[in-house]
C-alpha cells in the first residue's frame, strides 16, 4: 500500500529533484548545492517524519517515486 505523504513534503521533494538535476547539468554551482542542502533538511526535519510513521529506508524511496510521478505528469500536461 502506498503512503500518503502531506503536498508540501512532496513539493519539497520535487523541488530537491529538480535541483539535483540542474546540479548535475551544471556542477561546481555553489547555489545550486547550498540550495540541495536546505531542501534535504526541510526534507529530513518535517514533522511527517515524527507522527510514528517512521523513516525507514522505504518511506523515503515512495516519498521521491511519488515526486517522479507527480513531475512526470505534469510535463505531460504541459
Amino acid at each position: 500500500m502506498a503512503r500518503t505523504f502531506p503536498p508540501d513534503l512532496v513539493q519539497t521533494q520535487r523541488a530537491w529533484t529538480r535541483t539535483y538535476e540542474a546540479l548535475a547539468r551544471t556542477p561546481f554551482r555553489t547555489a545550486l548545492r547550498r540550495r540541495l542542502q536546505q531542501l534535504s533538511c526541510r526534507i529530513a526535519t518535517h514533522p511527517y517524519w515524527d507522527a510514528g510513521t517512521g523513516r525507514s529506508a522505504a518511506a523515503r524511496t515512495e516519498l521521491r517515486r511519488q515526486a517522479r510521478t507527480e513531475e512526470s505528469q505534469e510535463r505531460r500536461t504541459a
